[in-house]
């Protein structure tokens, strides 16, 4: 891998600083090459605890990082703050939305996923998904709203349908959610309002297949779906979205009115399959269908990694998209980089280490499975709390989210529960309160 002057390092550039693409840049600290990170965001995000956030249980800060703060001993690593809109194989370059074109030698892509609504993108205004701060800044606003609109109105209806909160998809974001605005709902809120009783928040939990949490053994899920009904959440299974509107939610034939639906349901990969040119293999999801060493099928110095890349493990099966699999990619990249620019033999290809599922449903239920050991209830809450602490890319973050977090264990108090002026929504909703 030669530079493209002569006598010029070689230039390596990653795009996105999630997981994936900064696991990468830090394994690349001792590279004789200059790193380049391209992000649309200036912030590494924690996204495992991005629905305490839309919960209003931590800050957006407590989960996030300046990416430049992350990698400012870094010294062969720059970081640049801008949106890749496109990608030249044969120059290989990039084209960026502020500015010239960014030549590289080696490209890691690791841009993650979005919401995927399977054809219905109209449903996307009406039913939010949490992929990034301002998803969890925006539905944190919808939630804590929909109970101060409730408190003033006077038709019984709409009060009702305020209180109701629909969210779709049972996989971890969605089991974690419901859960949370339970908590919310059922003790945190518990008389502060005047006008309405928020133990009738009714929490509607939609899951088309079979089962919460399928990527969990049937033990564990059924676990969760009890933790989830014990906690007043109204799961519905085999139950597939017909319809999104902002007078509720439709399954089949029946219509749940309902003012907040929030969309756990699917995923899609981010535009790098189509940055990359027709010629690029890629999954019914828009993920890129990637070589054993994670490169580009005829494109070697071209890598992707994480939520964008489709990979299979050993068993044929597909690499779960998850936080310690886009990590592993990065590192594995990473190290094919510096075998390369040492002149050392390539390491085999890529083989994921599948480190387990966990989720957490509510205070004192947690789900933990490693394979080799399995646990729920509160010691798997305590399990869950310990590993994503131990996991949050800076010390002051983990102080900061374990003090909250004994704080709201000891009085189910949220402190992240502000909204300011130009947070609300129009709204037709009357200004005088109801009569009590």
């Amino acid at each position: 891998m030669a530079g493209a002057d002569t006598g010029a390092r070689p230039k390596i550039v990653i795009v996105g600083g999630g997981f994936g693409g900064l696991a990468a840049a830090k394994a690349l600290k001792t590279a004789p090459a200059d790193i380049t990170l391209v992000d649309r965001r200036n912030h590494h995000l924690f996204q495992p605890l991005l629905y305490q956030v839309a919960t209003a249980a931590l800050s957006p800060a407590q989960i996030a990082q300046p990416i430049r703060a992350v990698l400012r001993r870094q010294r062969n690593a720059t970081v640049i703050l801008d949106e890749v809109t496109g990608i030249d194989r044969a120059a290989k370059t990039l084209t960026l939305a502020n500015g010239a074109p960014l030549p590289f030698d080696s490209l890691i892509v690791a841009t993650g996923a979005t919401h995927a609504y399977f054809g219905h993108d109209d449903w996307a205004a009406f039913a939010p998904g949490l992929k990034s701060l301002d998803d969890a800044t925006a539905i944190r606003r919808r939630i804590l709203d929909a109970f101060e609109r409730a408190e003033v109105a006077k038709d019984a209806a709409v009060r009702d349908a305020l209180l109701t909160f629909a969210i779709v998809g049972a996989g971890p974001t969605g089991v974690e959610l419901a859960g949370a605005i339970a908590e919310l709902a059922h003790r945190t809120l518990a008389r502060e309002f005047r006008h309405i009783d928020t133990m009738k928040t009714r929490i509607v939990l939609i899951e088309a297949g079979p089962r919460v949490l399928a990527a969990m053994p049937e033990a564990l899920s059924q676990k969760g779906r009890a933790a989830l009904e014990r906690l007043g959440v109204e799961v519905r299974l085999g139950k597939a979205v017909t319809a999104c509107t902002a007078d509720g939610v439709t399954l089949g034939e029946e219509m749940i009115p309902c003012r907040t639906i929030l969309w756990a349901a699917g995923v899609q990969a981010s535009p790098a399959a189509v940055w990359l040119g027709p010629e690029t293999p890629r999954d019914r999801a828009g993920r890129v269908q990637v070589a054993a060493d994670l490169s580009v099928p005829g494109s070697p110095d071209i890598f992707v990694i994480g939520d964008t890349a489709s990979a299979v493990t050993k068993t044929g099966k597909p690499v779960p998209g998850v936080a310690p699999a886009a990590k592993q990619m990065g590192k594995d990249v990473a190290r094919r980089l510096l075998a390369r620019l040492k002149g050392r033999a390539e390491p085999p290809p890529f083989a994921y280490n599948d480190q387990g599922n966990l989720a957490t449903i509510g205070r004192g239920a947690g789900l933990v499975d490693l394979g080799w050991i399995k646990l729920s209830g509160q010691l798997g809450w305590w399990f869950w709390g310990l590993v994503h602490i131990f996991f949050l890319i800076d010390f002051r973050n983990r102080v900061s989210v374990s003090l909250d977090w004994l704080w709201s264990y000891l009085t189910y108090g949220r402190a992240a529960r502000l909204m300011t002026e130009g947070d609300r929504r129009p709204s037709a909703a009357p200004a005088t309160p109801a009569p009590s």
